[in-house]
């Protein structure tokens, strides 16, 4: 089972929190699709780097789209119930770990806030199907996937994202990965800290 733990890759998140959360406010409808979601530390990190930069009723207007092949058939229930074992949250800063998660009677689980587990629904996804889960997405984030898929695969997958991008809709991905030259125009990047990029429009 691939494993992750929340707010890894902080320097991205910091990233999201400063070019992409405020370009969300005053819409009523905030659309978010993490393809590659794993177990969700990642949805739920963004999630809650969501919630602590915008007001309590904004966030009731993010929905997050959580994704992945998950040949496991287990990520389904892991997200949806939003249990995690310590290992997985003992990076977060103690005040984030006390807001949005309790102990359980499960010795060193917990449970994360209910508030956030109604905000991310997941789904099984082959990427390779150029079959979005949606459209208008204002954020699309894919980390420690593209690496998997052959060249011509990579492309089309970016291009199946950008098409499903808002027209200010922001691209994410992990700090190894490079847009290939053949769709370099179709994204803008924004921050020299991390790979985030903004879709071009034509």
């Amino acid at each position: 089972m691939a494993f992750t733990y929340f707010f890894r890759d902080r320097q991205t998140l910091d990233q999201i929190k400063e070019h992409v959360i405020p370009t969300t406010a005053g819409k009523t409808s905030i659309k978010v699709w993490d393809a590659g979601c794993a177990m969700g530390p990642e949805p739920y990190s963004v999630a809650i780097y969501f919630a602590e930069n915008m007001g309590r009723f904004a966030f009731k207007n993010v929905m997050i789209d959580a994704t992945d092949i998950d040949r496991s058939n287990l990520f389904e229930k892991i997200i949806v119930e939003g249990i995690y074992n310590i290992e997985e949250i003992k990076r977060l800063p103690k005040d984030i770990l006390q807001k949005y998660f309790a102990p359980i009677d499960t010795p060193n689980k917990y449970q994360i806030d209910y508030n956030l587990r109604q905000r991310i629904r997941f789904q099984k996804h082959d990427l390779t199907t150029l079959n979005p889960v949606g459209e208008n997405y204002n954020l699309i984030l894919c980390k420690n996937v593209l690496l998997h898929l052959k060249y011509q695969e990579r492309i089309d997958v970016l291009k199946m994202f950008h098409d499903s991008l808002s027209n200010e809709g922001f691209f994410v991905t992990e700090q190894t990965q490079k847009i290939p030259v053949e769709i370099e125009h179709l994204f803008i990047k924004v921050s020299n800290e991390a790979q985030i990029f903004k879709k071009a429009l034509s």
